[in-house]
């Protein structure tokens, strides 16, 4: 079990610096961003009515690549100084060498999520094609689940499937985030929300080979979520920089990375194989948001890759509620469906299904409240 003193040196190690070198690196593209030409210009699928920067990705992967190179530094060079162990509390040496193992993993995800960066950056300064972006997309999908042997864990005996589940979700919440982004604060704050709530099941879910928290799953999640939150200082309403396609493919494909690599029925023989839903509980609200916006566009005879004002935000506001309530609002749907996943794990599988209709249930909600937005738009 995780003590107190360990649990605040890992948010100390993990939250905080991710959040400092986020909210400088964001403060310094917001000044030279349009002279870069990553601006946000206001248009008719738009809700921002004036130019605003583009960039605020840069930020989050500086903040995540920062915090895990100062952090493999350490790991590989300096915590062998009598200085520096005497500073760690002791849960926390006894993992040194399980970390030391799993840098060369780190790095290769971390490079992959930099692949998506570049390409979201591109497309944020130029534009790209969809086709192109979704190849690409799904080719760093491939890679990673290849190379790094991450699968959904869904007790299917059959490694194609998984494998190529596992792509599909990879893509899925890359795109899914991506499309959430359309309100000051709503993709940042949404996927801090989620990373910390699947953070909090890896602490609380131990790994069925050794027994103790899934530290480097939580560890990795912790950094998305301080480097969100420096992100978010200047995200907030009014936003004064976007995240940008470079921003949400980051989160989205290290968010997926993360559920991949976790073990969520915490043990073995399973007890609780319930435990597998903890991420589509999680994921309940960008997954919806997704969906629902593609079924508009298809139903209606446009293309589902153009943007539009069919998202989820968009239609809380038609029911009257400004667009900062949709985004608290949001946050408040995301974090029930958290606490939910919190408990897949650690309870039987009557609760489960318990636990699963109650996101069921703020799902059905949340379709009736926006059906009657329909109904008077529609009649209007």
């Amino acid at each position: 079990m995780l003590d107190l003193r360990s649990l605040l040196f890992l948010l100390a190690v993990t939250v905080l610096p991710a959040a400092i070198i986020s909210w400088i690196v964001v403060a310094v593209v917001r000044r030279f961003a349009e002279p870069l030409g990553l601006v946000d210009r206001p248009g008719e699928r738009k809700v921002h009515t004036t130019p605003t920067p583009l960039g605020g990705g840069i930020g989050i992967w500086a903040g995540i690549i920062g915090t895990f190179l100062a952090g493999s530094i350490t790991v590989w060079y300096l915590i062998d100084l009598p200085t520096i162990a005497n500073l760690l509390p002791a849960s926390v040496l006894e993992h040194v060498d399980g970390l030391r193992f799993r840098t060369r993993e780190l790095w290769l995800v971390l490079g992959a999520g930099t692949v998506l960066t570049l390409l979201g950056l591109v497309d944020d300064w130029r534009g790209l094609p969809a086709t192109l972006r979704l190849a690409i997309e799904f080719a760093v999908a491939i890679a990673s689940v290849l190379v790094l042997g991450y699968g959904l864990t869904a007790f299917i005996p059959v490694p194609l499937v998984t494998s190529t589940l596992s792509v599909i979700w990879i893509v899925a919440l890359i795109n899914s985030f991506n499309m959430l982004d359309n309100m000051d604060g709503l993709s940042g704050g949404v996927a801090a929300i989620i990373a910390a709530m699947l953070a909090a099941v890896m602490l609380l879910s131990p790994d069925p080979d050794t027994q103790q928290p899934q530290f480097f799953v939580a560890a990795l999640l912790l950094v998305v979520v301080g480097s969100l939150l420096g992100f978010l200082w200047h995200n907030r309403p009014p936003a004064k920089i976007f995240m940008g396609d470079a921003g949400s493919y980051l989160v989205g494909f290290l968010i997926g990375i993360a559920t991949l690599a976790a073990t969520y029925a915490g043990y073995q023989g399973s007890e609780r194989p319930h435990g597998v839903l903890a991420p589509l509980c999680v994921m309940a609200v960008p997954l919806y948001d997704m969906t629902t916006v593609l079924w508009i566009r298809i139903r209606e005879g446009r293309s589902p890759f153009v943007a539009d004002k069919s998202h989820f935000s968009h239609r809380l506001v038609d029911l009257g509620l400004t667009k900062v309530q949709a985004v608290l609002t949001i946050y408040l749907v995301t974090g029930t469906c958290g606490l939910a996943a919190l408990l897949l794990g650690r309870v039987d599988s009557q609760a489960a299904i318990i636990v699963v209709g109650i996101v069921l249930c703020m799902l059905a909600l949340v379709v009736i409240l926006e059906s009657t937005g329909w109904r008077r738009k529609n009649k209007d």
